[in-house]
């Protein structure tokens, strides 16, 4: 590729990234392209269906109901179905992550394409592909912890993949975290974070945060994000029970009641965390509590 290419190809990865998304990105490549028209079809893998997402130049008409052709190299479009379209001839772009997933279509109109046009948007195609990928959490969530896995949830309960972030196969599979992450959702925090044992009875230290989840990050989600660890402080399961119980307003009897233990067991416990925590008051302990996330997750 010439350095004219080289940049806008550059130019077309930095407004996927940023935001002027897909326009931004087709400005960049017409420099290089003599482009018409364009349009992105997105493939929702909840409906199994594509739909037109973002076009510039012509009108075009909803994707049809049936599927479309989903190659893994740009391909000439067949008349028959550019005329559901209403394009006279133009290149077609199957969109695929880096990782082979498969998002959508990029189609393009052109009077005449260069010889290298195919090869270009080979190669642009797992840039684009974010584009059309309507599973991912589009605006990254602000204090996103480094070496967390997490997924994201609408209000639907769609699970989505988190942008720049391992995908966490515990949360996603965990049938309570949807409602959970709806529950959240409803509330009026920002941010939430704790402890959670999940169903293998292992320790993670977990944060919920808000983000736009969605095609440009159109619908409200929930992040929630986990990584495996031990318990704090060297505190006990039982006593991240009672220290949940405590951070919440409860009294011994109203925990021992909760718990099914003795008001003198709790009482015990209480000492236990307060020697623990550094701490020698129920404020205090609260406060720290919730600071820390040492209060546990229920789903």
């Amino acid at each position: 590729m010439d350095q004219i290419t080289l940049s806008a190809c550059a130019e077309v990865g930095f407004q996927v990234a940023g935001r002027k998304g897909a326009h931004g990105a087709m400005r960049a490549l017409r420099r290089v392209l003599p482009l018409e028209a364009y349009e992105f079809v997105a493939y929702d893998p909840v409906t199994e269906r594509h739909r037109s997402l973002v076009s510039d130049g012509l009108t075009v008409v909803p994707a049809p109901r049936e599927p479309l052709a989903r190659a893994r190299e740009p391909y000439p479009m067949e008349g028959a179905q550019l005329a559901a379209y209403g394009w006279s001839e133009g290149l077609t772009t199957p969109l695929l992550l880096a990782e082979g997933r498969y998002t959508g279509l990029l189609h393009l109109s052109a009077a005449a394409f260069p010889p290298h046009a195919r090869t270009l948007m080979a190669a642009l195609s797992p840039t684009l592909a974010h584009v059309t990928d309507l599973t991912r959490c589009v605006i990254d969530p602000v204090g996103l912890p480094k070496g967390f896995a997490a997924v994201a949830f609408d209000r639907a309960g769609v699970v989505r993949d988190v942008a720049g972030a391992a995908r966490s196969e515990v949360v996603a599979g965990d049938p309570s975290m949807a409602a959970f992450a709806r529950a959240f959702l409803d509330s009026r925090e920002l941010s939430r974070r704790g402890l959670w044992q999940d169903a293998t009875g292992r320790w993670r230290e977990v944060r919920v945060l808000r983000a736009g989840v969605g095609s440009h990050g159109a619908l409200q989600g929930a992040v929630v994000a986990e990584r495996a660890c031990g318990l704090p402080y060297e505190l006990t399961g039982r006593e991240v029970d009672v220290l949940t119980r405590v951070a919440a307003g409860d009294s011994n009897p109203q925990i021992a009641a909760a718990l099914v233990l003795s008001v003198r067991t709790v009482t015990t416990h209480l000492e236990h965390i307060f020697a623990k925590l550094g701490c020698d008051s129920r404020t205090r302990v609260t406060t720290k509590a919730l600071a820390e996330g040492l209060c546990r997750i229920d789903l």
